[in-house]
Parts: C-alpha cells; structure tokens; sequence
C-alpha cells in the first residue's frame, strides 16, 4: 500500500480498541518470567556451551600477536577463537567500527577472541589467560583538543543550512546572546546486556539475540559472515531495553556465530557490563555554540546553532543543530556541524539522537535570551511560534501545537506561582520551576506484515516488528482488532523473526506508526480476501463483533475462514508527503526542583510533560514511555557521562556503578498530557511516534529550574554540585 495522500475516514476512526488505554497482552509472560529474552533462550534437548569475549586493552593499533596456549587447556575449554584465526571480515554496511576480524584495533575493547567452554564459568576464567601484543599507536581522544583538525560532514547527507543574512542580522540585534554549551558522552546503559545464542545446521545458522532491527542486523550478519542472506534466521522477541544501542548488528552475535560454526553446537554470548561501553556504540558528546538575537519585542531576528563532535573514521556527526532550523521563527539562520576524527569507541544512535543533545543547549539560549529581554519564558517561546519552515516558509507544518503545549502546561504546573531567580526558599532548600520545549521530527518507515484469519476466527499477526519495552505487541494487537471487528483476545501477535515480512523495526520514534501502518495495510488485503470470498462488495463491507456484513447479511468470520483460513500480507510505503508538509511532534516539559543551599544537591520534587504526537495508539504504553524518557532526561541533567581517559582512549566508568543512571528514588510525581489531535498527513493511523519526544528538553528545562532556585547557570552538562556549590548565595 502507498500512503501519499492524507489520510480520510477509515477503520482505526472507530476507535473501540485503538486509543484504548489497554494493559499489555505481553505483561503476564515479563511479570511471571516465562517471556525468554535473547541469552535465556533454551531448549531442554540441547546443550549449549558459553562463550565469554576478550576485548582489546590499547584504543589504537596493531595485534602483532595471540597467544592462547594456556586458554585451550583450561578446565572445560572446547576452544578459542581469535580475531587473527577468523582473518579481515567484510563490514557490514551499518557499522562504523569492525566487530571482528583481522589485526587492526580501532578502539579500546574491541573483540579481540571469545573463548567457548561447557560453563561461563570456565569460559570467563579462560579468558583471563589470554594473552595479546599489541603495536599501540598514538590516537585522538580528547573532542576540544581536536577542534581544530574538525571538518564539515558529508554535504550530501549532513548539509549546513542558511537562510537570509544571519552575520549581518545577529550584528546588528538589539539583544544578543553568544553561548557554548557542552553535553559528554553518554552510555544507553539499558538494563539486558547485549546478548546472542547461535545454532548451525549445516549452512544455516540461527540466531537468538536482541535487536532493534531484526534485517538491519540479518543483512549484515550475513555480509560479515560471508553466507547468503537467506541462511541466517534471526530471532528477538523480547528485548530488555534498546535506547539505540541495538539498532545495529553488535559483536555478540558474531562471536555466538564464529563460536558455534567452531565448536559444532550452540553458543551463548553475553557481553560483560564492564565491556560493553567501550565494546558498543554511545552517544557522542558535543560542543555547541548558539548564537541568538532578538528585538525590544522579544521577536527572533537572527538564530544561529553551530556543533562539534567526534567520531572513528567514516563516522557521522551527532546532529545536534537539526532541532534549531524548525523550532522557532526568525528570518535570519545559520546551522553547522563539524565532525573531529576521534579513535573512542564508535559513536552512534542513542534515543533522539540530535535533538536531545541539541534541546539540552537550545532551551537553555532561548531561557536566556528571554531573561535578557526581561521576558518569561513561555511568552518568548509562545511569541517566536511558527506554523511553516522556517528556512522553507512555503512548507507548512502538518499540525504544529507547541503553543498548546505550552499554554496547558503552565496551567496545570502553576507557572504562575514562578518567583524570581534565587528568591524562593523552604527551608534548607531553594526552590526553582523550569520549563523547554520538547521538539521530535515525526519520521516513518516502510513496514510490512501479514495476517491471517483461521477457522476459529482467530487473528495472527506476523511481522519482524520489535518490542523493547515499548508495547508492540499491544499496538499491533489493538490494530488488528479494530481493523478486522474482532476483541484483543481475539488476535495472536508474533514478532521479532525474520520469517515473518520486513518492518520498520523500533527506533527513531518511527516504530509504532510506521508498524501499525504496515499492520493495517496486511488487514486491508484480508479484508479484501473475506469480502471476495464471500461475494461482497469490499468498499461497504462493516467488520465488528467477529463477523463481516454487507447490507442484510452477515457472516462469521470463522465461517468465511473456512477450514484452510485467509491471508492477507502488505508492505506500507510511503508517498511524498513530508516533501509539500513538514512532520513533527512537539510539547512542553515543566520541572520543579529543589536545590541544597550548603551542598547543591539538586532533587527533582515534580515533572509535567504535554505532549503533542497525533493520535495515541494507547495511552497506557505511551504514557510508560514518555515517563521512561523523562527519567533518562533527570539522568542526562544530573548525573550520566562517559569519563574519557584522554591518554589511553577509554570510558572509565563502564559499568553502572560509576555511570550514574536515575533510581526510583531520584524520581518522584511525574504526570503526562497528550494532547487530543489526529495528524491525517503522518499515515492511516494518523499518529506519530512519542517515545523519544519524553525526552527531548527535559533536561534543559532541569538546568532552567536550577537556575530559578538558584541564580546560578550552568552550562555544561552534566549540572553537578560541583558545578554550583561555589556560586551558590551565602548561607547566611
């Protein structure tokens, strides 16, 4: 099905299931412990051996040589296996580091071998006998310290933007402000570690792992493998937390396939908590620079956002300016990137990528250029709205409803009772209310599926679509249900296997639109398949409580199964749509804190996110999500970063005993609005993606709370009391 016009009444508008605020269908198998993440994976038949990586101890160089004599003859040690046995490997086309293979290191815990044994014990121990030389090699890792040496990205696929004169406009300004903002490196720190089981027969292998992305990682498990696509089986039904960093093909399911292939039966991998920083992919940290002006009315004449950060060789920049050329209005613009060649572990995709980097320095400018103006806040974002393209007027918005956000959100936060920078106080603490703006590009994928209805009227859903926490299955679900007049318990939904057709898969906040849309094309063709069978016209035909019917009459749809069943399978492509309209989610985040006057501890005391996503599938899961991204954003304020060793090229702190995330502790009252809107140009559904739009701003809206407590700004994330004990007002 093309989707390239927008979309009229249809089924999903009925809304008996969908929008319901339905508890996952998943929820028994994860409570109860029978739902079989990617190393838990068992057959009862067969014995599995366990496979326990070595990574390498130099960030930058050569393996001269591995010995691993002592290794082999370890207690119940089956073999070894070592990236100089294995010999250079082809890339897969999504990776930007090499999983495995060959001499070259290209940062620190690169998969170095991975030793298989009858227990993880022996392999673990085994390991520790490996030993490696190396040829180091001088690298790059220190962001600032390569400022200099940083270049343009690709301008074919990350292009600077401009638009009017925004040096002569910023010149000129009444009221400027010219700011760096800093935000490190961060890990995804989900809480299952990446893990993968791999089964030959013959030439085919199977493998059990968590993935995002169940082709992305097929494909080029394949092209590193060195096999025909079509002999790898690929499996991921449940996964425990993504974040992006599972979105590509990871070292443990090649180490699980290399073991496997050697020793002749099935390979369990896990990497260790302590590898899997440096071993995996982060979030770059990034250097921005925002320059703003405005006039005596508070209205945007000149906006300019400038980043750099660093990557390996061949890496892409974090897109930290994208938010800036569509958030606010102002005829004068400038964005660019620069990217530094950096040899830390390789830097990718981590919930929002851009733009909750980029929010965490933009909405923070946008707070203090408004003070500047004496403004509020809200009235300076409310005034610099726009409902086109900033740098394309003649393309509008789809539907843009930030000033709703806004406005609801400070009603219900009483934004009014805001007192004045460092004035409110209750006892030891100083009290302080913050808000930004949330900003999220709506984006969609094409997704496929397929249906089937069997003689007991059952619905089957099969799609490669995954679910890491986010509620999949109960979307997908609640979408059949509603297109084929059918109850939940009605539908069966199977996911995660790459039998099953191509979807979009979960990241980017494109996942539960684009998967649904590709659910509802697959029930359309079944729909189409009843009604040919049974002889009825399928433009009038009415699907509700188990049966379809057609002027007077009506059939079961067991009945119109029949003994064999129907099926209905469709791809969701999707037209020119965001080319004439502009997609995006938007919102408002709200903060009060509370800030120690002797110490600077800060505590967050209540959080408020409205939110603006088009139709929501269901409020329950996308409530979870949103409160989900509203605790990783207190993280990113408060607490996450990457130590960089800068003389030997490592995260420090790899595991979650020094990479501080928040504990339930930390986070208290946290409420969510969605706003009631549909978005007819996004897709059938006319939803668009939440998950990542909790997120974004959040913890610029954390800085700017700290702020009111306290009158002090920082500016460099993450806001620790060192960073505000010595500017806080004296005690007395």
């Amino acid at each position: 099905m093309q989707f390239d016009t927008p979309a009229t009444t249809n089924p999903i508008d009925q809304l008996k299931v969908v929008g319901k605020p339905i508890h996952r269908i998943d929820g028994e198998l994860k409570t109860t412990g029978r739902a079989m993440y990617a190393y838990e994976w068992r057959d009862p038949n067969t014995r599995y051996a366990y496979g326990y990586p070595v990574g390498s101890a130099i960030a930058k160089g050569q393996i001269t040589a591995i010995d691993s004599a002592a290794a082999k003859k370890a207690p119940g040690v089956l073999a070894v296996v070592t990236t100089l046995d294995v010999g250079n490997l082809q890339k897969g086309k999504l990776n930007t580091a090499k999983l495995f293979g060959g001499s070259e290191i290209q940062h620190y815990h690169q998969a170095v071998a991975v030793v298989v044994a009858e227990t993880f014990e022996q392999a673990r121990a085994a390991a520790a006998m490996i030993k490696v030389d190396y040829a180091p090699q001088k690298g790059a890792f220190d962001l600032r310290a390569e400022l200099a040496t940083a270049q343009s990205p690709d301008p074919s696929t990350e292009p600077d933007s401009s638009s009017g004169d925004f040096q002569a406009a910023f010149s000129t300004a009444e009221v400027t402000l010219d700011a760096e903002y800093t935000t490190p490196d961060q890990s995804h720190a989900m809480m299952e570690p990446h893990a993968s089981i791999a089964a030959w027969n013959g030439e085919e292998v199977t493998i059990w792992t968590s993935s995002q992305m169940i082709d992305w990682w097929r494909t080029d498990l394949a092209t590193t493998l060195g096999v025909d696509k079509e002999k790898v089986h690929l499996m991921s039904p449940f996964i425990g937390g993504g974040f992006g960093g599972k979105l590509f093909l990871r070292a443990d399911a090649v180490l699980a396939a290399f073991a496997a292939k050697t020793v002749g039966r099935p390979v369990k991998v896990a990497l260790p908590r302590t590898m899997i920083s440096n071993n995996t992919t982060h979030r770059p940290a990034t250097i921005q620079r925002i320059r703003i002006g405005a006039d005596r009315d508070g209205r945007i004449t000149a906006i300019g956002h400038e980043s750099w950060s660093g990557d390996l060789a061949g890496g892409g920049p974090e897109t930290a300016v994208m938010q800036t050329r569509l958030l606010y209005a102002g005829e004068n613009r400038m964005t660019a990137m620069k990217l530094a060649t950096l040899d830390l572990p390789e830097g990718n995709a981590m919930r929002a990528p851009g733009e909750a980097p980029g929010l965490m320095a933009l909405e923070i400018a946008v707070d203090e250029i408004a003070e500047k103006l004496g403004m509020d806040p809200i009235e300076f974002r409310i005034k610099n709205d726009t409902q086109v393209d900033p740098e394309n007027p003649e393309r509008p918005f789809s539907h843009r409803d930030l000033v709703g956000c806004l406005k609801l959100g400070a009603e219900k936060f009483g934004w009014d009772k805001r007192a004045s920078a460092g004035s409110r106080r209750e006892g030891k603490l100083m009290i302080g209310m913050g808000v930004a703006a949330a900003f999220r590009n709506n984006l969609v994928m094409p997704s496929g599926a397929r249906v089937k209805l069997d003689k007991e009227g059952i619905v089957t859903v099969e799609t490669d679509m995954t679910d890491i926490g986010t509620g999949s299955y109960t979307i997908v679900a609640q979408t059949t249900a509603e297109m084929m007049g059918v109850g939940i318990d009605k539908v069966a939904v199977q996911l995660g296997d790459s039998r099953f057709p191509v979807s979009a898969g979960s990241g980017g906040q494109f996942g539960a639109n684009s998967a649904t849309s590709g659910v509802y094309a697959a029930c359309v063709k079944l729909r189409e398949a009843v009604a040919s069978k049974l002889g009825f016209n399928s433009k009038d035909v009415i699907f509700e409580n188990e049966e379809v019917r057609s002027g007077n009459r009506a059939v079961g749809l067991a009945v119109a199964a029949g003994p064999d069943g129907l099926v209905g399978e469709d791809t969701m492509e999707w037209g020119d749509l965001t080319k004439t309209h502009q997609q995006s989610t938007f919102g408002g985040h709200f903060v009060e804190v509370g800030v120690d006057i002797a110490t600077g501890e800060t505590r967050i005391r209540r959080m408020l996110a409205v939110c603006a996503a088009g139709r929501i599938l269901n409020p329950i899961t996308a409530r979870s999500q949103v409160i989900g991204a509203m605790t990783m954003g207190v993280g990113g304020a408060l607490s996450e970063e990457l130590a960089v060793d800068t003389r030997h090229g490592f995260f420090v702190n790899h595991d979650l005993a020094g990479y501080e995330v928040p504990v339930h502790a930390d986070i208290p009252h946290q409420e969510v609005i969605f706003m009631d809107e549909t978005d007819p140009y996004s897709s059938p559904m006319k939803a668009k993606g939440v998950g990542e739009l909790g997120l974004c701003g959040v913890s610029a809206a954390i800085a700017n709370a700290i702020y009111n407590a306290t009158g002090v700004r920082v500016r460099h994330y993450p806001i620790t009391l060192d960073k505000l004990i010595g500017e806080l007002p004296d005690v007395a």
